[in-house]
């Protein structure tokens, strides 16, 4: 009698990164740094006292049981940019779903711009993603997240799956926002419904919370009027949705209003074209 071939558990990436920042002589400086995994944090350097952190994930992209956590903390006085340093892909799930992790906190007259580059989710790809974000009463934060189904140059597009984006928003403890998305089985036909996506493969959604809001708005109007877009304001926090046909036409649209957000500064340089 053979004796039982034992299961193999699939390789699984997991990632867990940490950031905490501190003012210290008119500049955002480290306090805290952790990385653990596929998770890496890359600081590259800045000139106008602000802090740029590029987080990456090793492994390359995400399958079905990978997890990933990232936490960053901007201190009081600080200003910290935070994005990705490429795409990040989901690929398709043989079992299990995805997830990723975000936790932001944002002290005192603080700003913190989370400016992650797109996430492609590929045929069957499988993502709950979630992110949680404490904002001191003056602080500032900025919020940007693109998702692509499919890449459409390459022929592709995302039909079936699940997707699944859950924001939480506080300021002192009090709920100023969420959102709670999920796309789930036959994404194509879903997607393709005129209240949903009108057929187009990329959208995004963009939240500013602080003090600027509705000056943000009467300024944003001109930038997205012929777009399929959206833009409202009120009790200090902006919301922009925004649909394009593809990711390339997604950028164009997106690099403007992200920099009109920023006060005139660029997108992170990781960003191009």
């Amino acid at each position: 009698m053979q004796p039982p071939i034992a299961s193999t558990r699939p390789q699984r990436a997991e990632g867990r990164g940490h950031l905490a920042v501190k003012a210290r002589d008119g500049q955002s400086r480290i306090d805290e740094l952790y990385q653990e995994g596929a998770a890496k944090i890359r600081l590259p350097a800045t000139f106008d006292g602000s802090m740029e952190a590029v987080i990456i994930n090793t492994a390359g992209g995400l399958t079905g049981g990978d997890q990933m956590t990232w936490s960053v903390e901007a201190g009081p006085g600080t200003r910290v940019d935070v994005t990705t340093q490429a795409c990040e892909k989901i690929y398709k799930a043989s079992a299990g779903t995805a997830e990723i992790s975000t936790l932001l906190k944002v002290g005192a007259g603080a700003r913190l711009d989370w400016l992650p580059q797109e996430t492609i989710l590929f045929e069957r790809a499988s993502l709950a993603r979630r992110l949680e974000v404490d904002l001191d009463e003056t602080a500032e934060f900025l919020a940007v997240e693109a998702v692509l189904l499919g890449r459409k140059a390459m022929g592709e597009r995302m039909n079936n799956g699940l997707f699944r984006d859950r924001w939480r928003v506080r300021r002192n403890g009090r709920l100023i926002h969420a959102e709670e998305l999920k796309l789930n089985g036959e994404i194509g036909i879903l997607s393709d419904l005129a209240p949903v996506l009108g057929g187009k493969v990329a959208f995004a959604t963009v939240l500013y919370a602080g003090h600027l809001a509705e000056a943000y708005l009467e300024r944003i109007r001109p930038l997205i009027e012929g777009h399929a877009a959206g833009a409202s304001a009120w009790n200090d926090k902006f919301v922009l949705r925004l649909t394009a046909e593809d990711g390339f036409a997604l950028r164009k649209i997106l690099i403007p209003l992200i920099s009109l957000l920023r006060n005139g500064a660029p997108v992170p340089k990781v960003w191009s074209l």
